[in-house]
């Protein structure tokens, strides 16, 4: 077998559409365009999930569920990853565990769950800890502070005209 004796098997290779070849082609004159309409315009884009005018499948539906406005997710870290991460005596507050890529920036702040072993004394300043967390770090002798959640308030004042 040589590369010129390949051929592809029948139905594998579809022949493309050659439009505006004059009207013995099939696809002629207006070259699959139709008559006139923004559709047979140069740079027509239609919107996605335009429907022709149509009320459109997402608006057609009902709306599910429900969006708190004051919910405040967490990010969370276990105790096990402080033991691997910082030194005995260190005090952790939500920026250091941001910066060393343990937790995300949340509304909510941090919260300490109580997986794994501790053995360091640490002083730790976060928004929520796990009482199986806190007792393991009272335990090594450490300390928990929990901050509150700063909220994020609106302070534009509106102008009466």
């Amino acid at each position: 077998m040589e590369l010129h004796g390949l051929t592809y098997t029948d139905g594998a290779k579809k022949r493309r559409k050659r439009i505006g070849r004059g009207p013995s082609s099939g696809h002629g004159k207006t070259s699959c365009h139709g008559h006139k309409g923004a559709q047979a315009r140069s740079g027509y884009s239609k919107r996605i999930g335009f429907e022709g005018g149509q009320m459109p499948l997402h608006r057609r539906l009902p709306k599910r569920g429900f969006h708190h406005i004051k919910r405040f997710p967490m990010s969370i870290v276990n105790i096990e990853m402080l033991e691997k991460f910082f030194e005995s005596g260190a005090t952790i507050t939500t920026d250091d565990l941001i910066k060393r890529g343990l937790a995300r920036k949340q509304k909510g702040g941090v919260k300490i769950l109580g997986k794994g072993e501790l053995t360091k004394s640490l002083t730790l300043i976060v928004q929520g800890v796990s009482p199986s967390a806190k007792s393991k770090i009272e335990t090594v002798g450490g300390t928990v502070t929990l901050q509150p959640i700063k909220e994020e308030t609106n302070n534009t004042e509106t102008e009466l005209r």
